[in-house]
This record gives C-alpha cells, structure tokens and sequence, in this order.
C-alpha cells in the first residue's frame, strides 16, 4: 500500500512529493511498530508507471512478494536541482577530471539532509508506527554520496546505509575528508556496491571504480560492518539496479 503527500521543505521554499510505502499487515490502531527505509529519486523507487525514464526499482511488488515488514519513504527529486542537492559540497577536482571540463553544481545537499533528518522524519514519526531508532537510507548514483554523507553526519540516526553505483566522485575529495574525521562506530551495517561497466567509456569507468574503491578503504576503518561489493555485468541503469534490491534487504538490520 502506497500513500502519497507533500511535505514543505524549509530551507528550498517549497513541497516535495513523498510516497510512503506499508507493509500488508500495518494498521494503524496495531501496537506493532516497523523499521523504516529512506530513499531518494522517489519517482524512481515504487512503480515503472512513475518513474523518470520509464524504469524504477519496482519496489512496492518486490516488498509485497516477498512479505517485508518494513516503511519505506521516498523523497522524489528536482531533477531541475538533483545534483545541487544530493551534493553536499561544490563539484571538485575530481569530478572535473571524470568530466572533462569544471564544474560549479552541487552545495546544497546539507540542506537537504537536514529536511530529511529534522523535518521529515519527524512527521513520519508522528503519522506511522515507526520504530523510530531503527532507520535506513538508501541511495542510488548522487543518491549513495549522499546517504554516505547523512551516515556522516548522523551516525546516531541512519544505522544501515546502502549506495548502489555510487557517484562519489562528484565530491571526491571533500567526503573522503569528511570520513576521516567522522565517528561511526555506530552504524550497524554499510554496504556499497558498483558496476564493472557502469559506463561505456573504459577511462570514466575506471576512474568511477577507483573513486568508490578509495571510499570504501576508508570506511573500511571506520565502520565496524562494512561490505562492498563489484557487480560483474553491472551497469549504471536502473535495469541493473533493479536486480540488485534483494541485495539491499540482506545488508538492512529489520
């Protein structure tokens, strides 16, 4: 069951549609409580029918399939903003490297997390029978650097992380700065995963691979459960996503 709503966004001066996907058996005057999932691209997460591009995680049949108990919310995205605000820091030298020319996107995603952590996840608190320190965050491309971030900045909070193809090499030095610095002993689970052939270009796959390899050393350090994985096959699409969502539900603590 998918239940869909706006909710303000301080900081951006405007609504953001939010679907918020419950188990078969959730009722709301139940005492049982449910884990919950944060996950960005929401048009992306739930349902082909909505998705930008026509293809999507499909995620509410897979739930539903296989009985997960579980809230998972999703935030759509601006796809006008989506790289200013899934990067928390201006796009560095690295990213001009991948790209071949500079480039001054990006430097809003602390706003956006902290709408996620102090505005939304409130509500959600409040509206759903939420156990409330029991949540997740999954990101996908810009979506995994920023879920990355968030594990940063509040360890307390987001306890299972998971970044499939991660584009971490949008702020590649800045978040490898900020992990260094970070405490998160905390976190109960972080996973990453990545194609060997997220792009057709040989030179910007290997740079992407070498750019997710230099993150996961150093989360490596600092995470008590960490896990990475290269997808043989593995393609920056969501046809390759999809596949991989079993994946996310076995590195999650539900």
């Amino acid at each position: 069951m998918l239940e869909t709503f706006d909710v303000y966004m301080t900081a951006f001066k405007e609504k953001r549609k939010i679907s918020v996907y419950l188990p078969k058996r959730y009722k709301p005057d139940d005492q049982k409580r449910y884990p919950v999932i944060y996950m960005h691209d929401g048009q992306n997460v739930f349902r082909d029918s909505e998705a930008i591009g026509g293809h999507s995680l499909s995620l509410e049949e897979y739930l539903d399939k296989n009985h997960i108990e579980v809230i998972v919310v999703a935030i759509d995205q601006n796809s006008e903003e989506r790289v200013n605000e899934y990067c928390p820091w201006v796009n560095g030298d690295y990213s001009e490297q991948m790209l071949g020319y500079p480039c001054d996107l990006g430097g809003r995603g602390d706003l956006y997390i902290d709408f996620v952590t102090k505005e939304l996840k409130p509500q959600i608190d409040r509206r759903y029978k939420t156990i409330k320190e029991n949540t997740s965050m999954v990101g996908i491309s810009l979506g995994g650097l920023i879920s990355v971030y968030a594990a940063c900045k509040y360890p307390h909070i987001y306890k299972n992380v998971i970044g499939l193809s991660s584009a971490f090499w949008r702020n590649q030095e800045q978040i490898e700065e900020l992990i260094r610095d970070s405490d998160l002993s905390s976190i109960h689970n972080l996973y990453l995963d990545w194609g060997d052939q997220e792009v057709e270009d040989e030179e910007m796959n290997r740079k992407f691979h070498r750019s997710n390899e230099r993150v996961v050393r150093l989360l490596k350090e600092k995470v008590p459960y960490m896990t990475c994985s290269v997808i043989a096959g593995g393609r920056h699409h969501y046809t390759s996503f999809k596949s991989r969502v079993p994946q996310i539900f076995s590195c999650i603590s539900l």
